[in-house]
């Protein structure tokens, strides 16, 4: 490859790491093209991007960013999935797609400027999403004005049934 198109690719690759919310690596040694194909394809409906890496270049382009951390991992096949949005939702892709084949396997993740073991991936990957959080969020939010209001409308209520059975006693008497 030519220094100048190796240049421009350590460029990119450090444009990618310093942009996404979330990195992951992953060791695909093993997988088929038309396996990594399917994977990159269903990564890609997300919005996640999976790109295949030689070492050197992607431990060229961490270099002074917060990838750095991922240098002493960087041996073997491997790859990275880059996740621009919902940091939970590369993981939780890999995670599922790792169970069905036993040829991917995790090997560390990016949050931040936070180095991820594989178990904390997992635990990444088993975190509900961005929009089911603020859900519960809202919820949780709606659920305590509601309360009040059920509370303070209870007094009131209260004083016009014992004003109802005053009533009922005077006209029955």
């Amino acid at each position: 490859m030519e220094r100048a198109k190796k240049a421009e690719l350590i460029a990119e690759l450090r444009a990618k790491l310093e942009r996404a919310s979330t990195a992951v690596l992953t060791d695909y040694k093993g997988l088929s093209v038309e396996q990594i194909t399917q994977l990159r394809d269903a990564l890609a409906e997300q919005g996640v991007e999976y790109r295949v890496v030689k070492n050197t270049l992607l431990r060229l382009a961490s270099e002074q960013t917060s990838a750095e951390l991922l240098k002493p991992l960087l041996t073997g096949t491997n790859a990275v999935a880059f996740g621009y949005g919902d940091p939970s939702l590369p993981a939780r892709i890999l995670k599922k797609y790792a169970k069905d084949s036993d040829k991917l396997k995790i090997k560390a993740g990016l949050l931040g400027r936070r180095l991820l073991s594989v178990d904390q991936v997992q635990v990444l990957a088993d975190l509900p999403s961005r929009e089911d959080l603020l859900a519960k969020l809202l919820g949780t939010l709606n659920a305590v004005p509601t309360g009040l209001v059920t509370v303070l409308s209870g007094v009131p209520r209260a004083l016009v049934q014992v004003l109802a059975a005053i009533q009922k006693d005077k006209e029955n008497a």
